[in-house]
């Protein structure tokens, strides 16, 4: 498909009477169209994340990256050096699931305000965010949800309490998910965890794991990134999101 141009900005969004900002991307073309939540890494809202939220917004989606750390570490734009990866953790360890929720509804919400919008959306995390996204497909708003190799799911959740697996129940819409099988956080075991918990929830589902393929497979500035996998992913998400054109 031919992709469109986009327009970006960034704005701010109330979200538990805080004040955090958000990287939007608009299709540069009259017309309405569905809304993409784009979660972080632990990097933030970085070079990344804003080059895929633009991506998202070209194939025809309204997408906004809420960068989830402000409260703690504004403007956060990390590479990947062992030294930031560890400063990334930090600022995770410092999130709730309570506020992720209410950071994610807000970027929702700010989403139904614009003219260029279809109330019909869709989210995608990758690294922490792909955790996140998880939990945000419980959010009533969420149809569709891609989950790119979120580590931790079945043992533990943001802030503590019982693992993210545990809401599977919540979870309304679609759920596509992407893991390497080199990916030395997520053990193939937890993996299956996560696939009987939707089989038991009849959450419909797909899960992809790739050959060769590490932890952080599809940003193409680690050294892990695997192109193979990472075009299969792609490809994956656009028949996702299709979902909800198809809804409209």
């Amino acid at each position: 498909m031919d992709l469109l141009p986009v327009v970006t900005q960034q704005v701010q969004i109330e979200s538990q009477s805080a004040e955090i900002s958000a990287y939007l991307a608009i299709p540069a073309r009259a017309g309405r169209f569905p809304g993409i939540i784009v979660l972080q890494e632990i990097f933030g809202v970085n070079t990344h994340i804003r080059a895929v939220t633009e991506r998202i917004a070209s194939l025809g989606y309204v997408a906004i990256a809420p960068a989830v750390f402000d409260r703690t570490a504004p403007d956060l734009n990390l590479g990947y050096t062992a030294a930031e990866v560890e400063l990334g953790r930090t600022y995770a360890g410092q999130t709730s699931a309570p506020q992720l929720l209410s950071d994610i509804q807000a970027a929702i919400d700010h989403l139904k305000t614009l003219p260029q919008i279809t109330p019909h959306f869709g989210c995608i995390g990758f690294c922490f965010g792909g955790h996140v996204a998880y939990l945000a497909a419980t959010l009533p708003d969420i149809a569709v949800t891609a989950s790119f190799y979120g580590a931790g799911i079945t043992t533990y959740t943001p802030g503590g309490g019982e693992p993210s697996v545990s809401r599977t129940g919540a979870i309304a819409g679609t759920m596509y998910m992407f893991f390497g099988m080199d990916d030395a956080s997520i053990p193939p075991a937890q993996i299956a965890q996560i696939d009987a918990a939707l089989t038991q929830n009849n959450i419909p589902h797909q899960i992809w794991q790739y050959p060769d393929a590490q932890h952080g497979f599809n940003c193409d500035l680690r050294e892990s990134y695997n192109s193979t996998a990472a075009e299969s992913a792609w490809q994956h998400v656009e028949e996702l999101f299709q979902q909800l054109t198809a809804t409209q």
